[in-house]
């Protein structure tokens, strides 16, 4: 199930630079789980994403993006860490407006206001195939 919000301009500025065709979109793989993330790591590279991560924590998470500015973050809600995914992605949003996927198994409505409070570009709920992974990242960036 995804639920996808309106968003304002999610494009950052550093695309303005050059023809995103030219070189990989890099995605920010935020995932605690292990085998999880192993799996969406390969699943993101082998669709030709340049991937970073994964990170296992919100304080790691907003780390990597001060450093390296990926062009789109793929965020799991429940950490490990101090950090939930949501605080990480405010954190995240407020340094570089970059676009913020949420893909998480909860979809209770007190997590889903708290993620749409943010204005994400999405909210998937697991599980989630890679093919509409790549629908909803390739969508931001046409």
């Amino acid at each position: 199930m995804a639920y996808t919000f309106p968003r304002h301009a999610v494009f950052r500025e550093d695309l303005k630079r050059g023809n995103t065709m030219s070189r990989p979109i890099q995605v920010m793989l935020v995932e605690d789980e292990a085998l999880l993330a192993i799996l969406l790591q390969k699943n993101l590279q082998s669709l030709g994403y340049e991937v970073s991560g994964p990170y296992a924590t919100g304080e790691e998470a907003v780390e990597e993006a001060r450093k390296n500015r990926p062009d789109v973050v793929l965020m799991d809600i429940r950490l490990a860490g101090a950090l939930d995914g949501i605080e990480a992605a405010e954190k995240i949003m407020a340094m570089h407006n970059t676009p913020i996927i949420f893909m998480t198994g909860y979809s209770d409505v007190e997590t889903i206001a708290r993620a749409q409070a943010l204005n994400p570009a999405a909210y998937l709920v697991k599980p989630v195939s890679k093919e509409y992974i790549k629908s909803v990242i390739d969508t931001l960036f046409k």
